[in-house]
């Protein structure tokens, strides 16, 4: 396994398994500078959202950095206000223009709004026959809300990106995405950095030589998940990225399965307060 390592979506398709996720990155200098510094480091995958109020220069970055753009993987959302089939095909169309590029490699439904997310996630499905997009998913749902979607679903969502890291292992969710073949990218991948001062964690960086952060992505990949861990500085962007060097021992991934405390950083989606 090495930085530009893929997995297998359900319909083939490649998707990183490592990337840079651009949450919370409002300035736009340093926005671009943070992901040229991703894409010359050999990050070949792009997560935004159309929240976070920075597609134009996550565009912008992509046709500055001279790769070509079959070979980044770019991700991202329709925001709950924007939810609804007809409501999310406009979206789509204003994150595109935004984005200015021709497709999106992956268009995820950003949280189960109740009312909304089995159209919206239909709306998708529509993008997805019309070749606008090379894959489909959701973001932020749990079973049941998966459950609804697969009742009704011509093409089955091929990624779910929840919040995951060692104190919110997600063991019976990310057993339903293995049995349906969706993919499960883990957002927050570090917890808010709020897991990295873990005894056990720390403890088994000093074991082989990594930080901690270093240790928790590895975990992750270990786990068949996918990460797009979220930084601006140059320094962090690279230390995130050498976890190919090393694997986690048996041993180690079994005291890691012991962290979990059903503990999150973000909000529950079932209880996710959708204030239009």
């Amino acid at each position: 396994m090495h930085l530009q390592s893929t997995k297998t979506l359900s319909n083939g398709v490649e998707m990183p398994c490592f990337g840079l996720g651009v949450y919370k990155m409002t300035e736009r200098e340093e926005t671009l500078q943070a992901i040229d510094k991703a894409l010359k480091f050999g990050y070949r995958a792009i997560d935004t959202a159309s929240l976070y109020g920075n597609e134009v220069e996550v565009g912008e970055a992509i046709r500055h950095s001279g790769i070509q753009r079959e070979d980044i993987f770019v991700t991202t959302k329709v925001w709950n206000n924007d939810q609804g089939y007809d409501a999310t095909l406009r979206a789509f169309e204003v994150s595109l223009k935004k984005l200015n590029i021709d497709y999106l490699d992956l268009y995820l439904t950003h949280w189960a709004v109740p009312e909304t997310f089995e159209e919206t996630y239909q709306a998708i499905e529509r993008l997805y026959d019309e070749k606008l997009i090379r894959a489909t998913g959701v973001s932020n749902h749990h079973e049941h809300h998966l459950e609804k979607i697969l009742a009704k679903a011509n093409t089955a969502p091929m990624v779910n990106q929840v919040e995951l890291h060692p104190y919110l292992q997600q063991l019976p969710l990310r057993a339903f995405c293995s049995e349906h073949q969706i993919a499960v990218t883990a957002w927050s991948p570090l917890g808010r950095g709020g897991v990295l001062t873990d005894p056990t964690i720390v403890e088994i960086g000093q074991e082989i030589g990594k930080t901690a952060a270093q240790v928790v992505l590895r975990w992750h990949l270990q786990n068949n998940t996918l990460v797009i861990p979220k930084s601006v500085t140059p320094s962090r962007i690279e230390e995130n990225a050498q976890i190919f060097d090393f694997e986690l021992t048996q041993a180690q991934m079994e005291k890691m399965a012991t962290l979990n405390r059903d503990q999150r950083f973000g909000q529950d989606p079932d209880h996710f307060k959708f204030d239009f």
